[in-house]
C-alpha cells in the first residue's frame, strides 16, 4: 500500500485527498444536492436553532436574566393519552430517519453498496463497538463538564433531556431516539458530506471544519456551550472518520452519549441538583 492510499490522518489533511468514488455529477450539481439535503434535515435544524438562540438572547436582555434561567426541552410528550403519545414518538423517530436513508439512496446510485462504502454495516462489529465506546468516554466526560461550566456561567440553557414521564415505554423510546439522532447525524455529516464535498473539489480541512460548524449550529438552541461542545465533537469524529473510513463507530459513540444523557436525566433529575 502506498502512502497516498493510506486513510488520511491529521498531518495528511493538507496534502492527501480523501479517496472517493467517481461521480457523473458536476460540482454545481453536487453542491446543489448537499444544500437540498441539509435544508431537508440538519441544515433546517441549524436555521431554527439560530433563530432560537436569537429569541433566547432577546428574552434574556428584556428580562435582565441569563441563558441558564431558560430551558431547552428534548423528547417531549406529544399527547396526554399514553398510547397516542407512544405512537407519536415512534412515528417521529421513524420519519426522522428518512434523510439518512435518502443520502444512502443517493450514494447507492453510483456504487455497488453505499452502506459498505460508508462503513455503516456489520462487517467489523468488535472494532466498531470498541472504538465507539472509547470515543463516547473520551467525548462524553469532557462534554458533560463543558455543559455544566457553560450553564453555570450563563452561556447555556438548562437542558431538559427527557419530558416523557414515567411510562412503560419511555426508556425504549429514549434509546431509539438516541440511535436515530446518531444515525442521521453521522451518516449525513460524516459519510455523505465528506464524500460529496470531496467529489466537488473541496480540500479536507474545509470539509472537516464546515461539517463541524454545521453540527455545532444545529445545537445552538441549547446555548453557546452546546454549539462549542458539538463543534469540538464534530472535529474529533471527522478526524476519526478520515482515519478509519467507517461511520458506525461514531454512530455507536453518539448513541451511547445520547442514551446516557436521555435515560440518565430521566433517572436522576429529581435527585441530582446540578442536572
Amino acid at each position: 500500500m502506498t502512502i497516498r492510499e493510506r486513510p488520511a490522518g491529521v498531518a495528511d489533511l493538507w496534502r492527501t485527498p480523501m479517496s472517493v468514488p467517481p461521480t457523473p455529477l458536476t460540482k454545481r450539481q453536487l453542491t446543489t444536492e448537499t444544500v437540498l439535503v441539509l435544508l431537508l434535515s440538519l441544515g433546517a435544524s441549524a436555521i431554527y436553532s439560530l433563530l432560537s438562540i436569537i429569541r433566547r438572547l432577546v428574552v434574556a436582555a428584556q428580562t435582565n436574566t441569563s441563558l441558564n434561567q431558560q430551558s431547552s426541552s428534548l423528547n417531549t410528550s406529544q399527547a396526554q393519552q399514553q398510547w397516542l403519545d407512544f405512537i407519536y414518538q415512534v412515528v417521529g423517530i421513524a420519519l426522522a430517519l428518512v434523510p439518512a436513508i435518502l443520502v444512502i439512496h443517493l450514494l447507492g446510485r453510483e456504487m455497488t453498496s453505499a452502506t459498505r462504502y460508508l462503513g455503516f454495516d456489520l462487517t467489523r462489529p468488535k472494532f466498531d463497538l470498541s472504538l465507539g465506546a472509547l470515543l463516547a468516554a473520551c467525548v462524553g466526560i469532557p462534554g458533560l463538564a463543558l455543559y455544566v461550566i457553560a450553564r453555570d456561567l450563563g452561556f447555556n440553557t438548562t437542558v431538559v433531556a427527557s419530558g416523557l414521564g414515567d411510562t412503560w415505554w419511555s426508556w425504549p423510546v429514549l434509546i431509539a431516539s438516541a440511535a436515530q439522532n446518531a444515525i442521521v447525524e453521522e451518516v449525513i455529516m460524516l459519510g455523505y458530506l465528506f464524500t460529496r464535498w470531496t467529489q466537488a473539489g473541496w480540500r479536507l480541512p474545509a470539509v472537516l471544519i464546515t461539517s463541524a460548524v454545521v453540527r455545532g449550529s444545529y445545537h445552538l438552541y441549547q446555548g453557546f456551550g452546546g454549539f462549542l461542545g458539538n463543534l469540538i465533537m464534530g472535529l474529533i469524529f471527522g478526524l476519526v472518520y478520515l482515519r478509519v473510513r467507517r461511520v458506525l463507530p461514531m454512530v455507536v459513540a453518539h448513541t451511547i452519549l445520547d442514551t446516557v444523557a436521555f435515560v440518565g436525566y430521566a433517572l436522576l433529575h429529581n435527585n441530582v441538583g446540578w442536572l
